[in-house]
Order: structure tokens, then sequence, then C-alpha cells
């Protein structure tokens, strides 16, 4: 399963995770469909909403995130990464 069909089926569904996010439905039905790469702008966001169960790291592998949460003053979280 995709992190991000993960995080939508921790919150409650595509639709709730839209609303956390406060975003339109379909954009989160087109991240789980693959049709468009989760924004890295809103991997924190699904972070948090999601108590951490699905991490920055899990939705865009991509990314530095070690890096940014570095600069944030993250750097036990960076650690975990």
């Amino acid at each position: 399963m995709s992190a991000i069909k993960t995080a939508a089926d921790i919150v409650g569904g595509q639709a709730a995770l839209a609303r956390a996010l406060d975003v339109k439905p379909p954009t989160v039905n087109q991240w789980v469909k693959g049709e468009r790469r989760v924004p890295a702008e809103q991997c924190p966001s699904i972070e948090r909403a999601t108590s951490g169960k699905v991490r920055c790291e899990d939705l865009r592998p991509d990314v530095a995130w070690d890096v940014l949460r570095m600069q944030a003053g993250e750097p036990e979280a960076a650690k975990a990464a």
C-alpha cells in the first residue's frame, strides 16, 4: 500500500485528508492513484495529520528530509530518519 493511501486511511479517508490539508478531494485521489506526486510542501502536514505514522520520507523519498529537518532545528528527528 502506498504511503499516501495509508495516510488517507489513518485520517478517515481521502475526503478527510483533503479537508485536513485544505485541498480538494480529487487532488488527494490523484496522489493515491499515482497520477500526481504529493507536493513536498504538503508532506509535513500529512505527517502531522497521521501523528507521525506516515513520515515525509515515506511520501517523498526523493527529498532530503534529513537536511530540512536539521535546518528546522529537529536534530533528533533527522537522526531517526
